[in-house]
C-alpha cells in the first residue's frame, strides 16, 4: 500500500502513487456513499470508468450498485499450460490462424447456436437445467437467451484477447481475456436504468451525477439484479471455457505430437508425445459477491479487480507487448483480499490513437518477435503504449500477490 487518504467519509487505501483526476473524483465519490463499508481499496491499475473507477474495490452494506460491477459482467481471465516446450514462429502463426477460424472476434458471433448444454445452469420454465430461463426470474436473460447461444465461444472487442505465451517455467501457455458479451451489457444497462429511476423516486442523497445508483439487496429489483448478474458471471466463464477448447483444438491441429526432449535429432515415433493441457485457471474481475470482512458480511464490488485470497491462484495480464503473470494471493485484508486485474490504461482510447505512433508501437512488438495484428491507426487503442508498465503495477502490489510464473507473449489475437 502506497498511501491512505483520510479526507473523506471512510478512508481510501491506495496501491499506486497517484490516480488521474477523473478517477480520483470517482474514488472520492464511492468513499462518501452512505452505505460504503470500512474503507475503499484502489489497485495500481486504476483508471476512470463509469461511476466507479476500474481497479476499485467497494464493500457496501445492504445495497448493490450496478455501475460498481460494470457493463461486462463476469469479464475475466483464464489460462492453460500446455506440455509444449519449444515452438517455432511459423507454428505460432498457424495456430493463431486456426484460432481465428474457430473463434469469432469483435462484433462477430457464430452463425449457428452453440450447444445449449454448455450454457449455465438456471431455474427454468420447464424445470430442466439448460432450458430457456424463466422470464419471471431472469427477464433480461430470457429475452437475450437465443442471441447468447450464438455469442457463446466468442471473444468480443476492446481489450479482450487470446494469447500464446512462453512461461518462465519453460512451457507454452494459452491465455484468454473475455466476458459476458452483449448479455452482460443488456443486464447491466437494464438494472442501472432501473436503479436511476428508483433512486430519483426515493430522493436519495447520492447525486445522480455520480452515476452510482443503487438497489437495496432486500428489494425485488436488487434480488433480480443479483440473480441475473450471477448468471452473466457464469455465462462469461462458459464463454471462456468454450474458447479455450477451440484454442486447444487449434493447437492439436498444428502440433498433434512434439518432441519429448529438447534436441529432436533422429527422433523415432516413440520419442514424440501427444500435446496435452493442464486444468484451466479462471478468475473473474467484474462482479459483486457477499463476503465477510472486518467482522461483517458485506457485498464486495470488484470492478476491474481480482480476488486474491490466501493461496488463491490468479492471472494478471500486461499489454500485448509485455509480460503477464500467474500469481497466488496473499489474502491481504486491507485490499479486501484483492489485487489488480491487469496493467490498467494510461491513455484513453481516443488519446492513444492521437498520441501514439503506429510504426513505433509495431516495432516494439516486432523486436520481441510477437505475432500481432496491429495494422492501422485505430489499432492503437490497444497498443502497448496505451497501458501502464506492468512491472510498475506488479511492484506496487507485492503485499497482495506473489508471482508464480512470468508469461511472455508469442502471438496475440485481438477483437
Amino acid at each position: 500500500m502506497q498511501q491512505v487518504i483520510s479526507t473523506e467519509k471512510i478512508p481510501i487505501k491506495v496501491w499506486l502513487d497517484e490516480a488521474e483526476p477523473g478517477a480520483m473524483d470517482q474514488i472520492k465519490h464511492i468513499a462518501n456513499l452512505p452505505f460504503a463499508f470500512h474503507h475503499v481499496a484502489i489497485m495500481p491499475d486504476t483508471h476512470q470508468g463509469y461511476g466507479m473507477p476500474i481497479g476499485g474495490i467497494l464493500a457496501t452494506e445492504g445495497v448493490v450498485i450496478p455501475n460498481a460491477v460494470g457493463v461486462d459482467i463476469g469479464c475475466g481471465m483464464c489460462a492453460v499450460k500446455t506440455n509444449i516446450t519449444d515452438i517455432t514462429k511459423d507454428k505460432v502463426k498457424a495456430i493463431l490462424g486456426c484460432i481465428r477460424a474457430l473463434v469469432p472476434v469483435g462484433f462477430e458471433h457464430h452463425k449457428e447456436k452453440q450447444d445449449e448444454m454448455l450454457m449455465p445452469r438456471a431455474d427454468t420454465v420447464s424445470g430442466l437445467n439448460n432450458a430457456t430461463p424463466d422470464i419471471t426470474r431472469y427477464p433480461v436473460i430470457h429475452n437475450e437467451y437465443n442471441s447468447a447461444l450464438k455469442q457463446l465461444g466468442t471473444l468480443g472487442g476492446g481489450n479482450h484477447f487470446i494469447e500464446l505465451q512462453k512461461g518462465s517455467d519453460g512451457f507454452v501457455w494459452i491465455m484468454i481475456h473475455s466476458g459476458s458479451r452483449n448479455l452482460g451489457k443488456k443486464v447491466a444497462d437494464h438494472y442501472n436504468k432501473l436503479a436511476v429511476e428508483l433512486n430519483e423516486q426515493w430522493h436519495t442523497s447520492v447525486p445522480k451525477s455520480w452515476e452510482l445508483a443503487f438497489l437495496p439487496l432486500d428489494s425485488e429489483e436488487g434480488v433480480a439484479y443479483m440473480r441475473e448478474m450471477q448468471y452473466c458471471v457464469d455465462f462469461a466463464l462458459a464463454n471462456r471455457k468454450l474458447m479455450m477448447e477451440r484454442c486447444k483444438q487449434a493447437i492439436r491441429e498444428v502440433i498433434p505430437l512434439h518432441p519429448s526432449i529438447s534436441n529432436p535429432g533422429g527422433l523415432s515415433t516413440s520419442d514424440l508425445r501427444e500435446t496435452s493441457f493442464d486444468p484451466m485457471i479462471n478468475i473473474a474481475h467484474n462482479y459483486a459477491r457477499l463476503e465477510n470482512h472486518f467482522g461483517k458480511n458485506v457485498l464486495v464490488h470488484r470492478k476491474g479487480a481480482t480476488s486474491a485470497r490466501q493461496g488463491e491462484t490468479g492471472l494478471i495480464p500486461g499489454s500485448m507487448g509485455s509480460k503477464s503473470f500467474v500469481v497466488v494471493g496473499k489474502g491481504n485484508p486491507e485490499s479486501f483480499t484483492s489485487c489488480s486485474h491487469g496493467a490498467g490504461r494510461r491513455l484513453g482510447r481516443k488519446d492513444a490513437c492521437r498520441k501514439l505512433n503506429l510504426e513505433e508501437q509495431k516495432a516494439l512488438m516486432d523486436a520481441q518477435g510477437i505475432i500481432h495484428g496491429m495494422r492501422n491507426q485505430d489499432d492503437l487503442e490497444e497498443a502497448p503504449g496505451a497501458y501502464k508498465p506492468i512491472e510498475e503495477v506488479m511492484a506496487f502490489q507485492k503485499d497482495l500477490v506473489d508471482i508464480v510464473v512470468e508469461l511472455s507473449p508469442l502471438g496475440v489475437v485481438k477483437g
